[in-house]
C-alpha cells in the first residue's frame, strides 16, 4: 500500500526515555502505534523529540527502529542543527532508510539572512532523496524563513511542504501566496481553524501526542471550515496546557500519567520537575472527552 505523504495531520512525537535517560523503544512503539491507529503521520526527532539532546548514534537508533515497524502512515525525520557537514551526513543516512520525508528547520542560532538561508536549504534539498518540508519557527531559531528565500526555493523538485509556526496569520498567508503548489502546514495547534481559511493544508501537532484521534478530527473539521467557537476554544485550552512550560515537558507528563510511555524523563536542560501539576492537562482531557462524546451521541 502506497503511503500518502499529504496526510493532513502529523504528530511531532516525543522520544520516550527510561529514568536513567536511555531511549525506551517499547514505549516508543506504543506511542507510534497509537498515532498509526488514528491515521496521524509521525515526525520523529523534531524539537518535540529532543533531537538535539540525543547523540548521533541514538538518532540513528531511533530512525532504524521506527522504520522497522512498517507503519502504515507517513514517517518524517527532523533535520536540524548548526554544522552543514553534519546535517548532510544525517540526510545521507536517512536517505538509505525507509523514511518518507524530511522536516528541515531554518538554521539555528546563527540567524542567517536571505542568501544564507537559500544556500543552506539548497545544499540540504539537493542531497535529499525524499520529499522535504521546510520549517519556520522563529521562537526557536531567532529568525523567520525569508520570503525571498522561500520564493527562490519554491520550485526545487524536492520541496513538498512548509511547516509554519510563527503564529502570524499574515505571514502564513504570504507563504501560501508565494508558492501555491507547496503544501503549507500549521505548526500552531490552536490556530488551525484560522489558518485553514487562508490556505493551510494540515497541522504538524504537539497536542496530538496526547489526543491523536481527537486531533485528527479537529484538523479535518478545520479543513472543512466547520470549526465552531466551542471547538476552537477547546483546542486553545488544550494547547495552552501542553505549552504551560517548555515543550515536551507537559506532553511527556501526560503520556506517562496515562501509561502510554513508562516515564516522563527528559534530557537536560529540560527536566520534568518544571511542571508542578497536571491539573490543566486533566481539565483539557475532560473537556476533550466530553466534547467528542457529545459529537458521537449527536
Amino acid at each position: 500500500m502506497a503511503i500518502n505523504i499529504n496526510n493532513n495531520t502529523y504528530t511531532a512525537v516525543v522520544t520516550p526515555m527510561f529514568e536513567g535517560g536511555e531511549i525506551d523503544l517499547v514505549s516508543f512503539e506504543r506511542l507510534l502505534r497509537k498515532q498509526e491507529a488514528a491515521d496521524c503521520g509521525v515526525l520523529i526527532l523534531g524539537s518535540t523529540g529532543e533531537a538535539l539532546a540525543l547523540s548521533y548514534e541514538e538518532q540513528c537508533q531511533v530512525v532504524r527502529f521506527a522504520c522497522g515497524l512498517g507503519l502504515k502512515v507517513p514517517l518524517l525525520v527532523g533535520v536540524g542543527g548548526y554544522q552543514l557537514t553534519e546535517q548532510l551526513k544525517w540526510v545521507e543516512f536517512c536517505n538509505a532508510q525507509a523514511v518518507d520525508g524530511f522536516l528541515m528547520v531554518t538554521p539555528i542560532y546563527a540567524k542567517p539572512g536571505t542568501q544564507g538561508q537559500i544556500a543552506w536549504f539548497s545544499a540540504l534539498l539537493d542531497r535529499a532523496k525524499k520529499p522535504c518540508m521546510l520549517y519556520n519557527v522563529p521562537s526557536r531559531t531567532g529568525v523567520n524563513l525569508c520570503f525571498d528565500a522561500f520564493s527562490a526555493l519554491k520550485d526545487h523538485p524536492n520541496l513538498w511542504a512548509l511547516k509554519e509556526a510563527s503564529g502570524d496569520i499574515s505571514r502564513f498567508k504570504c507563504y501560501v501566496q508565494i508558492a501555491p503548489h507547496v503544501n503549507v502546514y500549521s505548526g500552531e495547534d490552536a490556530m488551525m481553524p484560522e489558518l485553514a481559511k487562508v490556505g493551510g493544508k494540515g497541522l504538524v501537532s504537539v497536542v496530538s501526542n496526547l489526543w491523536p484521534k481527537e486531533a485528527k478530527a479537529y484538523v479535518e473539521t478545520s479543513l472543512r471550515f466547520d470549526a465552531d467557537e466551542a471547538l476552537s476554544r477547546l483546542w486553545q485550552n488544550a494547547t495552552a496546557a501542553c505549552f504551560s512550560v517548555a515543550n515536551p515537558i507537559p506532553a511527556k507528563a501526560w503520556l506517562a500519567h496515562m501509561g502510554v510511555i513508562d516515564s516522563d524523563t527528559l534530557r537536560l536542560p529540560l527536566i520534568a520537575q518544571e511542571l508542578t501539576s497536571i491539573e490543566r492537562l486533566q481539565q483539557a482531557d475532560a473537556e476533550i472527552q466530553s466534547y467528542y462524546e457529545h459529537i458521537c451521541v449527536s
